[in-house]
């Protein structure tokens, strides 16, 4: 499944990496704490997080993952949205809290 459909299907927002839509998701990786991330997640992951800052695009790029789904309504800074646009990293935000997405998303992949 693509990070396109997964917007599609969740009604998510694409904030940045409109280019990096066609991307694989391979599975989803729930965490605020990005060394928990870089430690777990897997490359194609679309990560679940509520962080905002730029350190999720360096992450995000470290790790190879589909992209960030930022929940609970909060919207990225701008420097953030700078660093993603410059990496071509797709953020993606949810009104939805992390546990309704992550269950969505897991009866999506599974």
């Amino acid at each position: 499944m693509t990070v396109k459909e997964i917007v599609e299907t969740l009604n998510l927002k694409i904030v940045s990496g409109q280019e990096s839509l066609d991307m694989e998701v391979t599975s989803g990786y729930t965490s605020d704490l990005l060394s928990d991330v870089i430690a777990n997640s897997k490359e194609g992951n679309l990560w679940i997080t509520r962080q905002t800052h730029q350190n999720i695009v360096a992450v995000a790029k470290l790790k190879d993952l589909a992209g960030i789904i930022i929940v609970n309504s909060r919207e990225p800074d701008e420097d953030t949205l700078r660093k993603a646009e410059e990496e071509k990293v797709s953020i993606l935000c949810s009104e939805e809290m992390a546990f309704e997405v992550s269950g969505r998303l897991y009866a999506l992949i599974r």
